[in-house]
């Protein structure tokens, strides 16, 4: 079982929300936990029920811009400020929970908030997981950034997962943002996946990319493209066939959870 907390901070631009799961027993080690575009960490409370039956103890700001932290809704002004906050956080649980082993664990732009970290912030990590990390989004919005106006086109529900009832979710969810790209956000995605590419491999951090074969948001061969790039000694992979984006929402969850606390459990001291 896990006991939810929630505390503020000022981030960078502003006021920032953090989700906290913490065992009932001795925690064992920390997840900095960071969503996706348009929505919230209180999305994550079976992911973070999962790796709290691990021992961990499970951080997860709401981005700047998203869910119930401050910020012009899903404005992004750069991936970079985004993963400092999340190192706030890091320290944040460094003082709370001393010693303890640090994974930080990312989906889609989280999981490009979480390379970026890994780039930016590499001391004292122990593992790093990406979910349908947003690092083959170039194409595509580079397409979006050259209209203008940027038309008014939200993310379909439908391509999240195979599983209908999570788009209603989804849909009817008031933290989730329902409106169309930032022309500011878009920029932030490029310039972020450029730093990326450009940041460094994550030498023998053990890392973990997980990814639906079928995701359509963010294509699993552009992904590999740049994946290819920066992947260190210590890298493992599993792509889930027919699996959409949300692959922690999926038809086959429990698999996926079932492997995400696999690799846990072995590189976890």
């Amino acid at each position: 079982m896990s006991d939810i907390t929630e505390f503020e901070f000022d981030g960078a631009a502003g006021r920032i929300f953090v989700r906290r799961w913490v065992p009932d027993g001795p925690a064992r080690f920390v997840v900095l936990l960071a969503h996706g575009y348009g929505e919230h960490s209180g999305r994550y409370q079976h992911v973070a029920d999962r790796l709290v039956e691990l021992g961990a103890v499970v951080y997860a700001p709401d981005h700047h811009g998203h869910g119930r932290s401050a910020g012009e809704r899903a404005s992004v002004p750069d991936m970079d400020l985004l993963a400092g906050d999340l190192h706030t956080v890091a320290d944040r649980a460094a003082d709370e929970h001393p010693d303890l082993p640090v994974v930080v664990l990312g989906h889609s732009m989280g999981g490009l908030v979480a390379t970026r970290y890994v780039q930016l912030y590499p001391d004292g990590l122990t593992a790093l997981v990406l979910s349908g990390p947003a690092l083959g989004v170039g194409p595509n919005l580079s397409l979006l950034a050259e209209l203008d106006p940027i038309p008014d086109i939200p993310i379909d529900p439908a391509v999240l997962s195979r599983d209908p009832a999570v788009g209603e979710a989804y849909d009817a969810d008031p933290l989730v943002y329902h409106g169309p790209f930032r022309k500011e956000t878009i920029n932030a995605f490029l310039t972020g996946v450029d730093n990326a590419v450009n940041g460094g491999s994550f030498g023998d951090l053990p890392t973990l990319w997980l990814h639906g074969s079928a995701d359509q948001l963010v294509p699993y061969e552009a992904t590999a493209e740049v994946i290819d790039v920066i992947k260190g000694s210590a890298f493992e992979h599993i792509a889930y066939d027919g699996a959409a984006h949300e692959i922690f929402n999926e038809t086959n969850k429990t698999e996926v959870l079932d492997d995400l606390a696999a690799f846990l459990q072995r590189v976890v001291p």
